[in-house]
């Protein structure tokens, strides 16, 4: 294995970055993604999942049977009901990790476009006017 030129870092084997970049990849999906989001708040059955992220229920039904065989979420039966959780802390941890750093990155975008609209709109500028000017 080699180490990479910046520590004391050592590449992982094949097999363990074929298997991220296929969680990442099932991850890629907005849909699974939300599917994940919503049970690392906590565990749900498909027809809650379905109706938390807008979905339609066997779609729902096909990406958690996807995300199932990837051992990222597992379910366990409630009598007659199915219940469906994250698998890994991990998982938890890094997704809501993500999603929080780019919620943040959003609302700070947000905020400096409202911050300068308003120092436009104080100095008199018309916003065409700025675009027709290419800024």
């Amino acid at each position: 294995m080699a180490t990479g030129g910046g520590g004391d870092f050592v590449d992982p084997p094949a097999e363990v970055l074929a298997e991220a970049a296929a969680a990442f990849g099932l991850l890629a999906s907005p849909a699974r993604l939300h599917i994940v989001w919503a049970l690392a708040q906590g565990e749900s059955d498909v027809s809650g999942l379905a109706e938390r992220v807008g979905g339609a229920l066997p779609a729902v039904s096909q990406h958690l049977a996807k995300l199932k065989l990837a051992g990222l979420v597992r379910s366990r039966r409630e009598g007659r009901r199915v219940v469906y959780l994250v698998d890994h802390p991990d998982v938890v941890t890094m997704v809501r990790w993500l999603v929080g750093q780019l919620t943040e990155r959003a609302e700070q975008t947000e905020y400096t476009r409202h911050t300068k609209r308003a120092e436009r709109a104080e100095h008199g500028v018309a916003p065409g006017r700025i675009r027709g000017l290419g800024a």
